[in-house]
């Protein structure tokens, strides 16, 4: 073969090598969404998913993408089912072949996690449940604070406005369920360090219609706070419950209480007499986080107000599109393995306010422990009663 020959020969091959090096930086960043977009409590999972695709829409058409890719989500309607989930966290592993994917329910997280450690693809949990980081945790991240948290802000804030000598009484009402029970245990044990009487703890199943029996019980119980663990429209169920049986106890819940179905069933009910703990920017802060959430509703309409479950939806998608940028700048590449490095150097992570700072390690992916209780007003507004605070840490401060 001539000289020639072989330079041109030479050429070709570095041409092709080039030439897929440059095929592979346009192919998408691919994320699996598993959502629960038609069962029960689904206008959570609908506003997750909105959020979600929205801020990605974003990141593609404002900024271009991550080092030059496009995100593709890829979302899947699990109808609030653990088979369903199950099955399309499979799918996304063996056929879609995901960078990243996203969890909804705690059962659903729970049911999934063997399959997403076996693949080792980095997934981010809506359901902030403490057991989805029980041993091992490799992979499973949530995006801030676990129901653990919730639980002791609830109970703090509690033993703060308490009056008198008395210890403060206390009735859990919650679903049956991976999801409702993820207030139980932590309950009991911060009630009994901080001075405080869980007098009964009621179950029922998610599909229940009517809680009059429950609240009776709670009721004869002597419970003076009810802390809740329910999606937002059996908490309306509750507050009609508690009217019907002339029970006017302080009724509390966790960060997940309320979505934009909530308000509208319950015009007339809620009476803003519902505080959360809620560990989020809120439209008072006016953060910088909170401002390119007003673009958001701006540019897709999808929303014309804040929203807790289109907020969240938002804050996991900033979380992803962190974690890419921080691949690619560290490993020079954006695939599973050097997402998930990539996550547990996270130190202190800012996102404008939108959420408390984040941070993850190779020991703790619970990315912050930072709460505060807010009031629900009936309007659909938010208000902070209290400062941001690490529970059982820090000292609440109560806000006027």
């Amino acid at each position: 073969m001539s000289r020639i020959s072989l330079l041109v020969k030479a050429m070709a091959i570095i041409a092709a090598i080039l030439t897929a090096g440059a095929v592979n930086a346009a192919e998408p960043i691919k994320v699996g969404a598993a959502i629960n977009l038609t069962g029960p409590a689904s206008s959570w999972g609908q506003y997750h998913a909105k959020g979600h695709q929205d801020y990605f829409n974003y990141v593609n058409e404002v900024k271009g993408g991550v080092a030059g890719r496009k995100i593709e989500l890829i979302l899947v309607d699990t109808a609030y089912r653990v088979p369903e989930a199950v099955a399309a966290v499979r799918k996304f592993a063996d056929q879609n072949k995901v960078d990243m994917i996203a969890t909804w329910g705690a059962g659903e997280g729970l049911a999934a996690k063997p399959i997403i450690q076996k693949y080792r693809i980095p997934t981010i949990n809506y359901s902030t449940s403490w057991e989805i980081l029980g041993r091992p945790i490799s992979y499973m991240y949530l995006p801030f604070g676990s129901y653990r948290m919730d639980s002791f802000a609830v109970l703090e804030y509690i033993r703060s406005i308490h009056k008198g000598k008395s210890r403060p009484k206390v009735g859990l009402l919650t679903y049956n369920n991976a999801y409702g029970r993820s207030i139980h245990q932590p309950s009991r044990e911060y009630a009994a360090a901080a001075g405080i009487d869980i007098v009964t703890i009621e179950e029922f199943p998610p599909k229940t219609v009517d809680l009059s029996t429950e609240l009776l019980r709670l009721k004869r119980s002597g419970a003076e706070y009810v802390f809740m663990q329910m999606l937002p429209a059996t908490i309306i169920t509750a507050l009609k419950g508690a009217d019907r049986i002339q029970y006017q106890p302080a009724f509390f819940g966790t960060w997940t209480s309320t979505d934009p179905d909530f308000f509208r069933l319950g015009r007339g009910i809620i009476r803003d007499r519902l505080r959360i703990q809620f560990p989020g920017g809120l439209p008072s802060d006016r953060t910088r986080g909170m401002k390119t959430m007003q673009e958001l509703w701006r540019r897709y309409k999808t929303v014309d107000r804040f929203d807790a479950s289109y907020w969240e939806g938002v804050a996991v998608a900033m979380i992803m599109e962190r974690a890419f940028q921080r691949a690619g700048q560290k490993y020079g590449r954006i695939d599973r393995e050097t997402i998930n490095s990539a996550m547990e150097t996270f130190n202190n992570e800012d996102f404008g306010g939108l959420l408390p700072n984040v941070t993850y390690s190779k020991t703790n992916h619970e990315g912050s422990f930072k709460a505060r209780i807010v009031q629900v007003h009936e309007n659909g507004t938010y208000k902070p009663l209290t400062n941001f605070f690490v529970p059982g840490k820090e000292k609440i401060k109560l806000l006027k």
